[in-house]
């Protein structure tokens, strides 16, 4: 029994802890696990620790374990992946601490998929010139690890606060991070506001998908952690670059809410995507046809629609045959034949949607964000690993790694700290504007934003939808709502929504996943660097910083 401090919170609870961590997906479990010297360690997840973005992964996780790979390869891919934005120290991490990291999963007990010989079954996705996927259930990868790690989560030690939404940064009288503010749903408690005091606080929240009318994202994902960084006055960089999925299966015209993924690995394996007439038409588009990066395939899908007039594409598998479908991917073939696609018999239908956000709370090496005693990993974070548009699997990894290093860094981080102590967290229960900049947004705008964030500022984007966004947004009325979780999370998709709009506006190029309809080409000569986002009042800055030795 993984142990629980609050089990039915009364309003205005306080809770202290040496190190807490918000969120259960990898990088949220590998940071509590790791983070067990630096004392009391409490985890902190919005549903069930399982519920997150993790236990949906089902391609795999890319390292370069086979003898024939190396970590340079693997670089390589991922700086190209990533169009000329990745910061190339943070992939070298990344892709050099990899596979021992991947290795440390095995022994810990995840079952990874293995060929006749014993070694590690390994897979190809877009982007990866080597076969450097590793797999779990075929294609359950995210469900086995997440698996693992709460085995060894359950007699870690560590405590656990289930039904928790994060709300809002403490700090203390030096303006260093000092716990967080929670609405804990329990049974019998409408309005379980308190606060968690701590040394330090890891954001690993994952992802903004709901900010889209349709992703690949868990109702969970309303961008919790990066709404609350950008309150903390945190910087958050590189959020334009929303990367959409090309091969959701599609479920129809006007589908909303999580959408099916079709993994990225149906077509490492040999799957193609064609148009209604047959025609592989992402061949002759990129040297690697269905295999390119995934912002090539996706507006490749989205032009060929176009050209067509087509709702949908279709991913083409029927050559694999029923074993075939049977064993690697059995949990994609499910879902299909449950929304009445047989893909042995019949391709299959897909549409790209809201997937993963490249930007975030914008971190160092060793996960700290511009806010002392606050770190970010995972989705939520922007190590800079991923530039412009994530590499295949990299995700996974990244949380891996990064998380691990957080907990390196607090071993100096705690020790130096000077802390200036914490009084009683404001307005716990009563007072949204103690605990949301601005007011709180009313529950019933989170599917304006849906709409305004699908309609204007989703695969293909240009000026004038742009400015419609941010007029849009700008106009949802704010302060007049209860405060609540419905409400708490609107504001987060609201506050995002903005986030991501300005960064849009203000980017006039197309690079990676952002693809701007007016300025159809990438611009190195004005748009080489990040854009740096920061809320100051109510007032939300964008800024663009030039990669460091470029003379802008």
């Amino acid at each position: 029994m993984i142990p629980s401090v609050l089990d039915a919170p009364a309003p205005g609870w306080t809770a202290d802890a040496d190190v807490v961590v918000i969120g259960s997906g990898i990088a949220g479990l590998v940071a509590a696990l790791r983070c067990r010297p630096h004392g009391r360690v409490l985890l902190v997840t919005k549903a069930l620790l399982d519920a997150g973005s993790t236990r949906w992964a089902q391609g795999g996780i890319a390292s370069a374990l086979d003898p024939d790979d190396t970590p340079g390869e693997h670089l390589a891919d991922t700086l190209t992946a990533g169009v000329g934005l990745c910061d190339e120290a943070a992939v070298r991490v990344l892709v050099t601490e990899g596979p021992d990291a991947v290795r440390g999963l095995i022994a810990l007990g995840a079952a990874f998929d293995r060929a006749a010989d014993g070694e590690i079954s390994l897979t190809r996705e877009g982007g990866h010139h080597r076969r450097r996927i590793a797999h779990a259930g075929g294609d359950a990868t995210g469900a086995e690890i997440s698996r693992a790690l709460l085995a060894e989560l359950k007699d870690s030690g560590v405590e656990v606060i289930e039904h928790a939404l994060v709300l809002d940064l403490l700090k203390d009288a030096a303006g260093r991070a000092a716990g967080v503010t929670l609405h804990v749903m329990g049974e019998g408690q409408p309005n379980g506001v308190g606060a968690v005091r701590a040394r330090a606080v890891v954001l690993a929240t994952g992802g903004l998908g709901q900010v889209f009318s349709a992703t690949t994202n868990p109702e969970v994902s309303t961008g919790d952690g990066v709404a609350l960084a950008l309150r903390a006055g945190a910087a958050v960089a590189d959020l334009e670059f929303v990367q959409f999925h090309p091969t959701p299966l599609w479920l129809g015209e006007g589908a909303r809410g999580q959408q099916p993924l079709i993994s990225e690995a149906v077509r490492g394996e040999g799957a193609h995507l064609v148009d209604r007439s047959g025609e592989r038409f992402m061949v002759g588009r990129h040297e690697l046809a269905e295999l390119a990066p995934r912002d090539v395939v996706t507006k490749g899908i989205t032009n060929r629609m176009r050209e067509t007039g087509e709702p949908c594409m279709l991913l083409d598998g029927r050559h694999f045959g029923a074993a075939m479908w049977e064993k690697r991917f059995p949990t994609i073939l499910a879902v299909c034949r449950h929304h009445g696609i047989d893909p042995v018999t019949e391709p299959i239908p897909v549409l790209p949607a809201a997937h993963y956000s490249s930007g975030g709370v914008r971190t160092d090496l060793y996960g700290r964000t511009s806010v002392p005693g606050l770190y970010a990993c995972g989705e939520v974070a922007c190590t800079g690993v991923h530039g412009a548009n994530r590499l295949a699997s990299n995700s996974l990894l990244e949380g891996l790694v990064f998380a691990g290093r957080i907990a390196i860094a607090l071993t100096d981080d705690l020790a130096a700290a000077d802390f200036a102590g914490t009084t009683e967290p404001p307005g716990l229960a009563t007072s949204p504007d103690a605990l949301q900049t601005g007011g709180l947004v009313d529950p019933g705008a989170r599917g304006e934003v849906q709409r305004i964030m699908t309609s204007h500022v989703g695969v293909l984007r240009g000026a004038e939808g742009l400015d419609t966004a941010a007029r849009e947004l700008a106009a949802l009325p704010h302060g007049g709502a209860e405060p609540g979780v419905e409400a708490w999370e609107a504001t987060n998709l609201h506050t995002v929504a903005s986030a991501i709009v300005a960064a849009a506006r203000l980017r006039e190029e197309t690079r990676g996943s952002h693809w701007r309809q007016d300025f159809p080409e990438r611009s190195d000569a004005g748009w080489h660097g990040h854009l740096v986002t920061r809320l100051a009042g109510n007032v939300l800055t964008t800024a663009y910083e030039p990669l460091e030795g470029d003379d802008q």
